[in-house]
């Protein structure tokens, strides 16, 4: 009898011990799943700045650092004409038209569109980098040239326009300020805090409004693989090589800026 009361007080203590632990094991499993819950990723910051999202108070482009006179990509900015089979040198007209605009540039794409929070926060930040030296495109609206000009081709080459603008390259991340308190608090950030990864490129522009850059008229051998591969994009666009850096089968020739009407 007596063992048999020790063991039943035995198993109703173990119960009572499992029942006053049950709540308390799985209030601490919710607690971190509920402070994760409500944070804002930085992903989602990223996503709702460049919608514009209803969330937001406010979305801020915060700059870290800049770089002045980076060039854009390399542009193909006149259709391709051929000379091939030829063995003379030959003149020919060229119709040459770029444009260049702001370009906001996340972690997640490009983002170049107007009357957003963040787009009014870039372009105030733009502010800062135009000096007296410098006029840097500060909206996204495009500045554009086109016009003609002969160029010369040479004997069994093709030949075309290339373009590349100057820019400036100011670095940092966003700051995005919510209606609602998320996990606490409204200010998150993307990708982080003092980062440097959201890039906006600023078009600099010459003092009589036109893109500053650097325009080339290039030659390239026929029957090569770089003349193969650019007569069979059909002018889609693809990467070309820098001034200088297309090899022993490409020439380039510098264009003077003063060969661009102003817009």
């Amino acid at each position: 009898m007596t063992r048999a009361g020790r063991s039943g007080s035995h198993r109703s203590k173990k119960r009572r011990l499992t029942l006053v632990l049950a709540p308390v094991a799985a209030l601490a499993v919710a607690v971190p799943l509920m402070a994760h819950a409500g944070a804002a990723t930085p992903g989602e910051v990223d996503a709702d700045c460049r919608n514009d999202s209803d969330r937001l108070a406010n979305c801020e482009f915060v700059p870290v650092q800049h770089k002045k006179n980076s060039f854009g990509p390399n542009e193909r900015v006149s259709a391709v004409e051929r000379n091939c089979g030829f063995p003379q040198a030959s003149t020919k007209g060229f119709t040459v038209a770029a444009e260049v605009t702001r370009v906001v540039q996340t972690e997640s794409g490009s983002v170049v569109s107007g009357g957003t929070k963040l787009a009014s926060s870039v372009f105030e930040v733009g502010v800062q980098f135009t000096t007296q030296e410098i006029d840097i495109k500060r909206d996204d609206k495009a500045t554009s040239f086109s016009f003609g000009r002969s160029g010369t081709m040479k004997a069994d080459h093709i030949a075309f326009f290339m373009w590349s603008h100057k820019r400036t390259d100011v670095s940092g991340f966003l700051k995005a300020t919510y209606k609602e308190e998320q996990d606490g608090r409204k200010v998150f950030f993307s990708p982080g805090e003092g980062a440097t990864d959201v890039h906006v490129f600023y078009p600099q522009l010459l003092k009589n409004g036109t893109p500053d850059g650097r325009l080339w008229l290039r030659n390239v051998k026929c029957g090569t693989p770089q003349a193969d591969g650019i007569l069979n994009s059909r002018n889609s666009v693809r990467a070309e090589p820098g001034f200088g850096e297309g090899g022993e089968n490409v020439t380039d020739v510098d264009i003077p800026l003063s060969a661009i009407p102003a817009p």
